[in-house]
């Protein structure tokens, strides 16, 4: 536990670290059991389990939510569903995802601030304040980031018994899945928003539909930016894929607007494979948009995408 006198020391540090741009190196109580975390922007040293905790990346509080470590102070902003709680007035708001509250930051006094994926650029700035891990994951490598990930939180909190059971289950009914997607056929991804639509193919944001799940897909060569390749009604039916799982971006942040399921509900669609068969998926916008690498998250992905094939 950090001691009073330690965090009083603390505050006075991070002021002057946001006032006067200076970086501070906080020392280690003398009987804490320091633990060295290793991350995305390199390593940070902490002198013992943290206490208070601000976290700007919703898949790194999806695993704290799932292994019941308390946090202080999150993002304003959307949360998926299972993670709804955050948005109470129990919790500090430090900001949103893409510019933190500063003030609120240093106000707050964090033992660790976490970041990620959206929050990552800010890690420079958070860092003068309080030790910062970045818990960023890569679109080529998503699964094993998200374990590797999930795993250095547990070491941090004291945790990984829970997170390996975690990660235990999600690679057992990931292979289930792999079984039942290897015999479906062809498959898309694609996100509704705004009254438009784009194509996520491998080495994008959602590539782990292909390269882990192991569907085959249905066009091979697709831009690969953050926003997809945007299509039209008539690629869909020229590309026909056995089934299309779609992501509905404006339902994920709370944004209104013609929901993905209406804007797919129109005569050119109703010729598709797809839709003939009934394997239009619209998976759970929150969880994988939102906090797409979290361990909850990515085990209802799995679970929700078995159901839908098992099912048909």
């Amino acid at each position: 536990m950090f001691s009073t006198m330690r965090r009083s020391a603390r505050a006075c540090a991070t002021i002057l670290a946001v006032t006067f741009g200076v970086s501070v190196a906080f020392a280690p109580a003398a009987f804490a059991q320091e633990v060295v975390v290793e991350h995305a922007k390199g390593t940070t040293t902490l002198p013992a389990i943290p206490e208070k905790v601000l976290v700007f990346n919703l898949s790194a509080l999806d695993v704290l939510d799932a292994i019941g470590v308390q946090v202080t102070g999150v993002p304003g902003g959307p949360k998926p569903e299972h993670l709804s709680k955050y948005a109470s007035g129990s919790y500090v708001n430090v900001g949103s995802l893409f510019e933190p509250d500063y003030e609120a930051v240093v106000a707050a006094e964090p033992d660790l601030v976490i970041v990620g994926g959206r929050s990552s650029r800010n890690y420079d700035d958070l860092s003068k304040i309080a030790p910062t891990i970045d818990l960023s994951a890569s679109w080529d490598n998503h699964i094993e980031d998200a374990k590797r990930n999930a795993l250095t939180l547990g070491k941090v909190f004291g945790k990984e018994v829970e997170v390996q059971a975690l990660v235990d289950r999600l690679e057992t009914s990931t292979v289930e899945l792999q079984g039942l997607a290897g015999e479906a056929g062809t498959a898309l991804a694609m996100i509704t928003t705004g009254g438009k639509m784009s194509a996520h193919g491998r080495g994008s944001r959602f590539s782990v539909l292909y390269d882990v799940y192991g569907f085959k897909p249905a066009v091979e060569s697709l831009g690969t930016g953050v926003h997809g390749q945007p299509i039209s009604f008539e690629f869909l039916l020229e590309t026909d894929p056995d089934w299309l799982f779609v992501v509905d971006r404006d339902a994920a942040i709370g944004q209104e607007g013609q929901s993905a399921a209406a804007m797919l509900d129109n005569e050119i669609i109703h010729k598709t494979k797809a839709w003939k068969a009934g394997h239009i998926v619209y998976v759970n916008a929150g969880s994988w948009y939102l906090a797409g690498t979290g361990l909850q998250a990515l085990q209802m992905n799995v679970d929700e995408i078995a159901g839908a094939l098992k099912a048909k």
